[in-house]
């Protein structure tokens, strides 16, 4: 059977039952890594319902931190995120939050790489 869908507002309410999906846009400069992918499975296990992230790269299962690094989500990737279960809006939106979340320092400014660069090189 076919589900059918109605899209409203930025998110999505699929046929025979809830589903809400956002958008979110990468922040950090590293991507998504192992740091980062740490934090949000460990704040995914805690929800009772479901949660997908789904990219170009493919789609995962936010409580399997392989399943999220294997989509090599880098800074500026675009991605939905898909919620279905209990208070699917507030849930949502705290995972697009955390997703956006710059996770890294602060990239070093031009000054400071070259810097950086000229202590490296003298060893």
């Amino acid at each position: 059977m076919r589900r059918k869908y109605v899209r409203f507002w930025g998110a999505m309410n699929y046929g025979g039952g809830s589903m809400i999906e956002k958008t979110a846009v990468i922040r950090n400069g590293q991507g998504i890594h192992c740091r980062p992918s740490a934090r949000i499975v460990t704040e995914a296990v805690r929800y009772a319902g479901q949660i997908r992230v789904l990219s170009e790269a493919g789609e995962a299962d936010l409580r399997s931190l392989l399943s999220l690094v294997s989509l090599g989500l880098q800074e500026g990737s675009v991605i939905r995120v898909r919620v279905e279960g209990e208070n699917e809006e507030a849930v949502c939106d705290q995972f697009v939050a955390l997703l956006e979340t710059h996770f890294d320092f602060p990239p070093l400014s031009e000054e400071g790489r070259s810097g950086m660069m000229d202590a490296v090189i003298a060893e």
